[in-house]
């Protein structure tokens, strides 16, 4: 695998379809000319041991370079530990509240979503008061990048009408943090569609599912939205009727 040397590569909510990882890698490579050195999932990984066994073990596969995730709110949260720790040789886990160091800046890592309902927010995944107070131990000034999985409310992400009934879209802990640490940027995903607003000083990016594009962070902090759509393979019909996997 390669060190991490440069560009970071984001993505967000491949529910599964490990194969779009290293497409999008391979399309900012061969068709963009950027060098990628770290992949970085903010969220719906697709954590379920079924699938990673059959693509990792079975089939015999490994990322073309380092691959590291913060969870979303569809992973098998029952199982989450036991899978992190099996499949450290294929991917990382990236702790809630925890503080990573890539490309000389330092990010805070908050996995996680707001409880919507039981279904889409099992137990596990909920965005709970001790997450922020953790992330709120940071000092001002201390973090450069934020990436979560759900984003802070109040920066203009709307919600589908079919969510609509389940209220204003966000984490109201989120925007809290964002408040006290004053990031340059915020990266999340969650929401399925590209998103961009900056709001006292802190840049947000939203992006869409993994297979519909990704952001490239340069050497020199340098961020590039791609909009890419990646065929996926065949689908069972009922993920495809909830857009998942």
């Amino acid at each position: 695998m390669p060190s991490g040397n440069g560009a970071i590569l984001l993505l967000s909510d491949v529910h599964a379809q490990y194969g779009v990882v290293d497409a999008q890698v391979e399309h900012a490579q061969q068709v963009l000319g950027c060098a990628v050195g770290q992949v970085l999932v903010l969220g719906d990984f697709g954590l379920f041991g079924d699938d990673l066994q059959r693509h990792f073990r079975h089939g015999g596969r490994r990322f073309s370079h380092p691959v590291s995730f913060i969870e979303g709110n569809h992973e098998d949260f029952a199982s989450f530990d036991r899978l992190v720790r099996d499949y450290a040789d294929v991917f990382t886990h990236l702790p809630r509240a925890s503080v990573q160091r890539f490309a000389a800046s330092n990010w805070l890592c908050v996995g996680g979503a707001r409880y919507m309902d039981a279904w889409s927010t099992p137990s596990g995944s909920e965005i709970r008061d001790r997450d922020i107070a953790a992330c709120l131990l940071h000092a001002p000034g201390s973090i450069d990048i934020v990436i979560s999985h759900d984003c802070p409310t109040g920066i203009g992400v709307t919600s589908e009408p079919a969510l609509a009934h389940l209220g204003p879209p966000g984490v109201p802990g989120l925007a809290r943090v964002a408040e006290h640490l004053r990031p340059r940027w915020w990266f999340f995903g969650h929401h399925h569609r590209w998103h961009e607003s900056e709001h006292a000083g802190t840049r947000y990016c939203g992006l869409p599912q993994s297979w519909q594009g990704y952001v490239l962070i340069d050497g020199r902090g340098e961020v590039r939205k791609v909009e890419r759509p990646w065929s996926l393979p065949g689908r069972s019909r009922w993920r495809r009727l909830i857009g998942l996997r």
